[in-house]
């Protein structure tokens, strides 16, 4: 991922354009972004028109399938998508594939928190029987 984000800074970008953007490198239409989110296609619309705004656990989400820092998505620093140069043409298998690994990175995350979640009650659970 690139460090230098000046295409996308915060003085170049709104979240909205950083969003398209991240989507477009990641190969995904705004239907199928909306559907590995649990969405309406008019509500990925709506962010990336700047008209709306996602909540907190579905930014967590959007940065790992677009495989982009949550503070990229943001501010537009951090890593985040490599700037463009020459348009590469990949199949549909590859960017199903694709895809697929960046949703997997997200549920990993989300599976994670998840988990420090469950953790901190079974310590209070814990700590109630004491």
């Amino acid at each position: 991922m690139a460090e230098d984000q000046g295409w996308y800074s915060e003085d170049a970008a709104t979240f909205g354009d950083r969003l398209a953007g991240a989507r477009e490198a990641a190969g995904l239409r705004q239907k199928g972004l909306a559907e590995k989110l649990g969405v309406k296609v008019t509500t990925v619309i709506g962010w990336e028109n700047d008209l709306k705004e996602p909540r907190a656990n579905r930014l967590q989400m959007i940065s790992g399938i677009l495989g982009v820092s949550l503070s990229w998505l943001l501010t537009g620093e951090g890593d985040g998508p490599e700037a463009p140069e020459e348009e590469v043409v990949m199949s549909d298998d590859l960017l199903d594939l694709l895809a697929e690994m960046r949703a997997l990175r997200s549920q990993i995350a989300q599976s994670g928190d998840r988990l420090g979640r469950l953790e901190k009650r079974m310590r209070a659970a814990l700590k109630e029987r004491v």
